[in-house]
C-alpha cells in the first residue's frame, strides 16, 4: 500500500496542481474541502476527497485518525475572487483565522493521528524591513500595523504552531506572490512572484528531501527574497513544471 497523504486545502490554486503531482511520485492522496460540491473535482484529479471544516478540531481529528496520514500538507487560505480590494480588510481577518485558530486544529489533528511530517504554507513577503535580499532567519515584521500585522500575526501563529508540534517533522515554506493558472495573474506580479505550478512542487520536494524540517523561501530570484537554500537542500527551482513531472518523477521519488 502507498504512503497516505492528507492535503488541507486540496481544491485551492495550490492544492490542484498538488495533487496529481503526489499521486505520481506514488502517494495516496486524500484531499480536504470545506465545500461537498467539490468533492466531485478531487476525484477527477485522483484524489479521496474528505468534505471537513478545519475550524471543526473535532471532526478534522476524527478524519485525520481513520486515514492515518504519514504526511499532512497544509494549503488553506480564505481570500475573495480576484483579490476584490473591496472585500480584502475582512479577508485578512478571515485568512489569519485559518492561519490560527485552523493551523492549531490540523496540527492537533495530525499529532492524533500519529503522522510523522508537516508542510505547511506560508509566506515570503512579511519581512522586517532590513538587509536585502530576506533569507529564512531574517525577523517577520511584527511591528507592522494596520491590516499588514494582522497578516504577519497570523503568519507568525501558523509558523509556532508547525515548528512547535513535537513528534513531527515540521517544514514552512513560505511563498512568494503566486502567478498562473488558478490564481489571480497570469504573469509575475510582486517584490516575490513564483508560478503556481513551482510551488506545487516545492511541497513536494520537502515531503522527499528536507529531513529535519525547517524553513524555506520559494520565489523566483529577486533583489528581495533569496530562496538559496530551497535550490541547495530541496533541489527546487522556479522553472519546475507539472509537464515536467514525467521526467522529474525519477529524481523526486528516489
Amino acid at each position: 500500500m502507498s504512503e497516505k497523504i492528507f492535503v488541507a486545502g486540496a481544491a485551492g490554486a495550490i492544492g490542484s496542481m498538488l495533487v496529481p503531482l503526489l499521486i505520481d511520485t506514488g502517494y495516496t492522496v486524500y484531499g480536504s474541502t470545506r465545500r461537498a460540491e467539490r468533492a466531485h473535482a478531487l476525484e477527477a484529479r485522483g484524489a479521496l476527497p474528505v468534505v471537513v471544516d478545519v475550524f471543526d478540531a473535532e471532526a478534522l481529528r476524527v478524519a485525520l485518525k481513520r486515514i492515518a496520514p504519514t504526511a499532512v500538507i497544509h494549503q488553506l487560505t480564505d481570500l475573495p475572487p480576484d483579490l476584490d480590494p473591496k472585500l480584502m480588510a475582512d479577508a485578512a481577518h478571515r485568512n489569519a483565522r485559518v492561519r490560527t485558530e485552523g493551523t492549531r486544529n490540523l496540527v492537533a489533528a495530525a499529532l492524533a493521528a500519529g503522522s510523522r511530517r508537516l508542510v505547511a504554507q506560508s509566506i515570503a513577503w512579511m519581512y522586517a524591513p532590513g538587509p536585502l535580499p530576506h533569507v529564512e532567519e531574517h525577523a517577520l515584521d511584527l511591528e507592522a500595523e494596520g491590516p499588514r500585522r494582522v497578516s504577519v500575526d497570523g503568519v507568525a501563529a501558523l509558523e509556532r504552531s508547525v515548528l512547535a508540534a513535537a513528534g513531527l517533522t515540521a517544514t514552512v515554506l513560505r511563498y512568494g506572490q503566486f502567478y498562473g493558472p488558478g490564481t489571480w495573474n497570469a504573469g509575475p506580479k510582486g517584490t516575490c512572484p513564483v508560478h503556481v505550478e513551482a510551488a506545487a512542487w516545492a511541497a513536494v520536494l520537502a515531503l522527499r528531501h528536507a529531513e529535519g524540517g525547517g524553513i524555506f523561501n520559494i520565489a523566483e530570484d529577486s533583489p528581495d527574497v533569496s530562496s538559496e537554500k530551497a535550490k541547495r537542500e530541496l533541489g527546487w527551482h522556479a522553472s519546475l513544471r507539472l509537464r515536467q513531472r514525467e521526467r522529474q518523477r525519477q529524481g523526486v521519488a528516489s
